[in-house]
């Protein structure tokens, strides 16, 4: 009996029934806590008598619980009505795979982008262990908007954790639900070791996808008997049809990735779904014809080693593209953008935009540290000139050509200042200051009012006009750009403070926001297409890949423009000129400890960042962010004496306990979560939240049963809290707008920063005391092992300088000036670490070379 419009689920109200199925019943139901909607699916009390059903209902509330992933449904609570189980997913508008495919085939490039997406999504899977074993097109949901969502992980088995599959050989089920004893599966896109009832690991699911694939490529099933036998025999011994048969247009390229997923020997597919992916995206960006494959050309100092791997890009791009068939009938392949090489010093470049007369282009670099100036070029006369302006950097620059800048500017992270807004003419006249403390900002188009990006007490918000707040958020926004037609403002949504993973969205003048492409290990650098119609951004697994993607207003999304290394778009002319950047971002991991000569380079991949030293300064915990190491980055440990690493897990590594048996983890998914993975034998734990969804540092007390999280709830400033380790939610000790939380020596009181300098909260609750000669520059590092001084160092200041402070009287002495000997194109010293006994330290040095390039001819 379907359960009536009206009833409540503990807080959520059910309105309609949406299907059922095998596995209970899916309702549509609001969630009046967040003002949404939200789907339930609900096991039937008569089926949750069933052990067989309950365990593999919980079983899939499990498994999904701990994916979070834009490709993968996402689960947001679990209960129980009246004696039946039901998990809360988000509500999804669309129609499934098998929907879609009743008209038949789909166009290869739709079946890539589609394909592209649901591997994505089993890679994401994979990585934590939960293979779905049930891969079919009534599983994958095609969303309105064109995103692609795999549905229904309750046949997932955690690899990790399971033993084998029961030996049980019964007939696999069709489209119904799995009789206790069945072999799991879906027949038709089970893998031969499925049939045979042998274990099913991530192989298993890349043959199922690649049915699904030859499905969507011809219109017709891979593997289909006029009896389940026959279609078992099928899989263990038969090939599909050729694809061409039905649809002569597959690219061969795309004809090998299908056949080599349907292998019938595991060991024949491919090794990973993060494999494929990678093979699936290749092809699809040689193949489409608005995905240019000429990448700028490199400086002389790096001409060296670019040159042989530029030649055998292209070539590999030419013989693939003859091979998949890009050249069709008499037409011939798009002619290739050009590349116009503007600047030739070894510096980073932050922002770049074109001046109102279309040929002057005005930059901020920075020639020496990160002390930006700005610089104008011109393509028929290259290398830039300087125009005398230091620490003001560039913002935005008008339709009637009047620049917004920053001066006193500051450097943050990434590309992100802070300091005074002001205008100022491009020549003849200096900066007129309007309004303090303004991180980014954007000209509208009638070069009338600006934009703002502000952090008012540690919550970011969107401004426009000026004082009226479009968006907020705990995280941080950055790169703000007008629409062409001025109806609405693009921007990177960053849910972490200062980290550039996050979403791309757009927001109209109304305040009302929409999330246009998302799931990014990072962005940076976002405009305007040149008719207006898409935005232009710059994103990647890495740093040093960073291509340009084009998404529309519905959120389609394409390949514009990619090179042999990082590229960042800035601006875009309405004649089709870009102005993009050439990047490459290094970073090294010095550690040094007393008795050591000098300090010895400890990084692992490229992206290696210290966390914290063991009590005995014999280990290192750090994180590494690496996209090699997927998305969501990687705690790891290893010896200062310089053993192998040991990855702990996902996530920002965040502290380790005072008994050195523990690291804590940040893990940046959506919520974010705090982790405690164990160094040795034992199990992860997955700490309770509470209502904080972004957190930014967290640290243990000196007792080891507690820790300190800052962090912010859902739209709201950040704060510091308090959580036991032996349960229960985290408690707040701090008031909004406080960040940067350290407990002292001896766990009675807390150093935070406020955005007027550093404070002191007794965690008792009494009065807090501000530090004396502080100010919002100021970041700490630790306290002083006599808990009466604490050491800081001003951010953005390169070399750093890390100085002792006298936490009463303000004093300050010299502790120690950290930094490489040649500070060309370095742009931070972030984060420090000090040692608990002050006998040891280590920093990450981030570096940034770029060169600007003006290109014609891109799309």
């Amino acid at each position: 009996m379907p359960i009536a419009p009206g009833t409540r689920f503990g807080p959520y109200e059910i309105l309609a029934l949406v299907g059922a199925g095998g596995m209970g019943e899916v309702y549509r139901a609001r969630d009046p806590r967040l003002t949404r909607e939200v789907a339930i699916k609900v096991l039937p009390a008569t089926f949750s008598s069933d052990p067989e059903r309950l365990r593999r209902f919980e079983q899939e509330a499990r498994a999904a619980g701990v994916l979070n992933h834009p490709n993968i449904t996402a689960v947001h609570d679990l209960g129980t009505h009246e004696g039946s189980p039901y998990v809360v997913q988000e509500l999804l508008e669309g129609e499934t795979l098998r929907s879609v495919l009743a008209s038949g085939s789909l166009s290869p490039r739709k079946a890539t982008d589609y394909a592209i997406q649901i591997v994505r999504g089993l890679a994401a899977a994979h990585e934590k262990g939960i293979v779905h074993r049930d891969l079919k097109p009534e599983n994958v949901f095609v969303l309105n908007d064109g995103r692609v969502k795999i549905l229904d992980f309750g046949l997932a088995k955690l690899t990790q954790s399971d033993g084998a599959v029961s030996n049980a050989t019964n007939l696999p089920t069709e489209t119904r639900a799995t009789e206790p004893g069945v072999v799991l599966g879906t027949l038709g896109y089970m893998s031969p070791e499925q049939v045979r009832g042998k274990p099913a690991d991530a192989r298993s699911d890349i043959f199922s996808f690649g049915a699904i694939l030859y499905e969507m490529l011809s219109g017709k099933r891979a593997f289909h008997g006029d009896s389940a036998a026959d279609t078992m025999s099928a899989i263990l011994k038969e090939d599909p049809p050729e694809i061409s048969l039905t649809n002569q247009n597959v690219p061969a390229g795309l004809d090998r990735i299908v056949r080599h997923c349907l292998e019938k020997n595991p060991e024949q597919r491919f090794r990973s779904a993060h494999d494929l992916a990678f093979d699936l995206e290749s092809l699809s960006e040689v193949s489409a014809p608005a995905r240019p494959l000429t990448a700028p050309a490199e400086s002389p100092a790096r001409r060296r080693w670019a040159a042989p791997a530029l030649a055998l890009l292209a070539l590999a791009a030419v013989a693939t593209a003859y091979l998949l068939g890009v050249r069709k009938g008499a037409g011939t392949v798009p002619p290739e953008p050009a590349y116009t090489q503007l600047t030739f010093r070894q510096q980073p470049i932050f922002n770049a935009r074109f001046a109102a007369d279309g040929k002057t282009i005005v930059y901020s670099a920075a020639p020496f540290g990160n002390a930006t100036e700005l610089f104008t070029v011109r393509p028929d006369f290259p290398g830039g000139i300087s125009r005398g302006l230091k620490n003001v950097h560039l913002l935005s620059i008008s339709s009637k050509g009047e620049l917004a800048v920053l001066t006193k500017a500051r450097f943050l992270q990434h590309s992100v200042f802070t300091g005074t807004l002001a205008r100022m003419p491009l020549e003849g006249a200096a900066p007129r200051e309007i309004r303090d403390d303004v991180r980014e900002a954007d000209w509208n188009p009638e070069g009338t009012e600006l934009a703002l990006i502000r952090d008012v007490g540690g919550k970011d918000q969107l401004e426009y006009p000026p004082g009226k707040v479009l968006a907020t958020t705990g995280g941080y926004f950055s790169n703000p750009r007008f629409s062409r037609r001025g109806d609405a403002i693009a921007f990177f949504d960053h849910p972490s403070r200062f980290d550039d993973r996050g979403t791309v969205a757009m927001v109209d003048l109304s305040g009302k926001k929409k999330v246009l492409s998302e799931g990014y290990w990072g962005l940076e650098g976002l405009t305007w297409s040149s008719s207006g119609d898409e935005v232009l951004y710059s994103g990647g697994t890495a740093y040093n890949n960073f291509r340009v993607y084009a998404v529309d207003r519905s959120g389609r999304r394409r390949v514009a423009l990619q090179s042999a290394g990082g590229l960042t778009v800035h601006d875009t002319r309405p004649d089709g000129k870009w102005i993009v950047t050439r990047d490459d971002f290094l970073r090294s991991m010095p550690v040094f400890l007393r008795g050591w000569p000098a300090e010895k380079e400890m990084s692992w991949l490229d992206l290696s960042q210290p966390i914290a030293f063991s009590t005995d300064n014999r280990a290192l915990v750090f994180t590494e962010e690496s996209g090699m190491l997927g998305a969501n980055y990687s705690a790891c440990i290893r010896s200062t004496e310089g053993s192998d690493v040991v990855r702990l897990g996902e996530g920002f590594a965040q502290d380790i306990s005072p008994d050195g048996k523990w690291v804590l983890s940040n893990v940046p998914v959506n919520p974010m979560f705090l982790a405690l993975y164990p160094i040795g034998a034992g199990e992860p734990r997955r700490l309770e939240g509470g209502t904080i969804t972004s957190h930014e540092l967290t640290q243990f007390f000196p007792d080891g049963r507690r820790i300190l999280i800052t962090g912010s709830e859902p739209a709201r400033a950040t704060r510091c809290w308090v959580q036991d380790l032996a349960g229960g939610k985290p408690v707040p000790v701090t008031p909004e707008g406080t960040t940067d939380c350290f407990p002292s020596p001896d766990g009675n009181r807390i150093l935070a920063r406020k955005s007027e300098g550093l404070w002191i909260y007794p965690v008792g609750g009494s009065s807090p005391v501000p530090v004396p000669g502080t100010q919002g520059t100021d970041r700490a590092v630790r306290w002083g092992r006599d808990g009466k001084s604490a050491l800081v160092f001003t951010l953005g200041e390169v070399p750093a300088r890390v100085e002792r402070l006298d936490l009463s009287s303000g004093k300050r002495e010299p502790f120690a000036t950290l930094g490489p000997p040649d500070l060309t194109g370095v742009t931070g010293i972030l984060p420090i670490v000090v040692s608990p006994d002050e006998t040891a330290h280590a920093y990450t040095t981030r570096r940034m070379i770029s060169n600007l390039f003006q290109v014609d001819g891109a799309r």
